[in-house]
Formats: C-alpha cells, sequence, structure tokens
C-alpha cells in the first residue's frame, strides 16, 4: 500500500468530504426532494464513516504496526487490528506510553551496559596489573640468577625463594578469580552440614593467632558459649568468609587492637558479627569494598599480601547461601562486618 503523509491525508480526506458534500447538495437543488434530503444525511455519514476508516486504518495501523514490531517485537493480530481501529485514539495512546516505557528501559539498558563496560575495562586493568608485579619480580630474580647469580650462594637460595613467593601469589591471584566464576556461574555446588560455627572460628583464630601476636591484637570472641552454635552451610566455605574476614581485621588492625567475632539468635538464623577497632573505611569506598581487586591503599594492601580478591569471595560465597553481608566502618575506629546463616 502506498505510504501518504499526515499532511497529504488531510488534504485527501477535505477535499473527499468536500467533493461528497458537493454532490449530494447538487443533486438535492436539482431535484428539490424533501425525502432525498432526509435520505442524504444518513448516507453522506456512512460514506465519511467509510472514508475516514479508511484513513485512520492507512495512518494509523500502517504506521503503528511497524512501531509495535520494533517496541514489542509481536505481530498485531487481525482482530487486534480491528479492536484497535475502532478506539484509535486509545490505540495512539497505548502506543506513546509503550514507547515511553520501551524508551526508559532502553536508555536504563544504555546506562548498564556502559557500566559494565567500565567494569570490565576496569577488572582486565586490575587483573593485568596484579599479575605485573610478580611476573617482573620473577623476571628479575631469573635475569640476576642467569647473569651469574647462580655461582653465588648467597644469592642463589635467597633468588629462588623469592621466585617461588612470586609464583606462590599469582596461583593465589588465578584460584581466586577460577572460585569467583564458578561462584558467578552455579557450577560450585555447595555441601551443606550441621556443624558448630564457634568450633570453625577457633580454628581460624589458630590460623591468625601468629600474625595477630606479631602486631599484639587480641582475637577474642564476644562472650563465652556454654554450648554449641549450629549452623547449617557449607563449612568449608564459611572457613573461607569467617578467614577472610578475620584476617582483614589482622592485617589492617591497630598494634594493641582486637578482632572479636559475635554470635547471636534470630530466630531461624545465626547472625555472625565481626568487628575490629583498626583503620576503618572511608563512607566513599564502602559500597565498592566487595568489588574484585578494589583496594582503598593499594600501596598499603600489596604490602600486606593477599590478592585483593578476597571480600569479592566472601560476598558470593554468601550470596550461594542465599545471606548478604553489611558492613558498618568509621574511619580510625573500626570495621564491623554482620552475616546470617541458616540455623
Amino acid at each position: 500500500m502506498k505510504s501518504y503523509s499526515l499532511k497529504s491525508l488531510s488534504v485527501y480526506l477535505s477535499l473527499a468530504l468536500t467533493l461528497i458534500f458537493v454532490v449530494f447538495l447538487t443533486i438535492n437543488f436539482v431535484y428539490h426532494r424533501l425525502w432525498f434530503l432526509c435520505l442524504s444525511v444518513p448516507i453522506l455519514l456512512v460514506v465519511t464513516i467509510l472514508i475516514v476508516n479508511y484513513i485512520l486504518n492507512s495512518l494509523v495501523y500502517n504506521k503503528l504496526k511497524p512501531i509495535y514490531k520494533i517496541v514489542r517485537s509481536i505481530p498485531v493480530s487481525d482482530k487486534k487490528r480491528t479492536q484497535n481501529l475502532t478506539n484509535s485514539i486509545d490505540l495512539i495512546n497505548e502506543v506513546h506510553k509503550e514507547v515511553e516505557e520501551w524508551s526508559h528501559y532502553k536508555t536504563e539498558e544504555i546506562k548498564r551496559l556502559r557500566e559494565l563496560e567500565k567494569y570490565r575495562k576496569d577488572f582486565l586493568g586490575n587483573v593485568s596489573h596484579e599479575l605485573r608485579t610478580p611476573i617482573f619480580n620473577i623476571q628479575g630474580y631469573v635475569l640476576t640468577l642467569l647473569d651469574g647469580g647462580m655461582d653465588d650462594p648467597k644469592i642463589n637460595k635467597l633468588y629462588l625463594e623469592r621466585t617461588e613467593k612470586s609464583v606462590d601469589r599469582m596461583i593465589s591471584i588465578v584460584d581466586d578469580l577460577e572460585s569467583i566464576t564458578k561462584l558467578e556461574a552455579g557450577e560450585l555446588k555447595l555441601n551443606k552440614t550441621k556443624f558448630n560455627i564457634i568450633k570453625l572460628a577457633q580454628e581460624v583464630f589458630d590460623l591468625e593467632e601468629r600474625e595477630a601476636c606479631e602486631k599484639n591484637i587480641r582475637l577474642r570472641f564476644g562472650k563465652e558459649f556454654d554450648k554449641p552454635i549450629l549452623v547449617y552451610a557449607d563449612r568449608m566455605k564459611i572457613f573461607d568468609v569467617l578467614r577472610n574476614l578475620i584476617g582483614n581485621g589482622v592485617k589492617y588492625g591497630f598494634k594493641g587492637g582486637y578482632v572479636k567475632v559475635g554470635f547471636y539468635d534470630m530466630l531461624d538464623h545465626i547472625m555472625v558479627e565481626i568487628s575490629d577497632n583498626g583503620t576503618g573505611i572511608e563512607n566513599d569506598h564502602v559500597h565498592r569494598i566487595f568489588e574484585r581487586f578494589y583496594r582503598i591503599d593499594k600501596s598499603r594492601s600489596r604490602k600486606e599480601g593477599g590478592t585483593g580478591l578476597g571480600l569479592a569471595i566472601v560476598k558470593h560465597i554468601l550470596e550461594a547461601h542465599e545471606q548478604s553481608i553489611q558492613v558498618k566502618s568509621v574511619p580510625d575506629q573500626g570495621t564491623t562486618f554482620t552475616f546470617t546463616l541458616e540455623k
């Protein structure tokens, strides 16, 4: 069907109605019959309706159908067409509303894609930066050994040990990235069992005790517990959660400070609270600390060790348990992490 512009359709509609009116007026003038005058009014009305219907069909249906296909990606049936044409104003309003919603959705989608693109660039930059340091260290140690350091017993063993540490750091980064990828993809299945979380926290205390003693940081529970506190979760994964959170409290704590772990009964859940009185986190950084490789003080964080993926892993593990983690922090006063586990 030939496509007409709105201006052309308006002109054709005006000409058609004028012509019909002139024809009926001329006939009535010639014959001067009352019955013909009475009959001409409904005939004129019917003909006008048919013409307007045809024009609106050309304008509304054929013009709006492609919009529906673009916005909704669904065909408009003949029944839908008939219903819509009986109330074209409602159809126009409906399409207007649909286009606005579609435009809003696409705007949000573009915004989200831009954020994902920025996140991807930041992520790739962080990965390359994290791997670059141990790779350059290994390269420097190996070149030194090849340039004659192998023959010096004071150098060869020392540089080989440093090379081993750099390799271990690269392996840790790759392992942590693999863990996050599996958690996000749902490939890492949880092995949920009932276990005593107090005992699990004590195991973490034992592992962190040496570093805590070096900084004179006390590892303690909020209170003494007379009986076990049982939770239903993946024991090894929750061990990783506790070790990351308690370990961070030790790494960034002040000398003479503390890391405290508390447990609170929340009916069908147990709330775990891990707090310290360390360096704390600025408000501008709190909402980003669970991002991969995000570091508040990059130079200090790398000096303290770790891959920069610990809190991201914590977040994904708890999400896999259908739980969430919250954080409250005050700079130079300390940080508190809280999460819940099913009983």
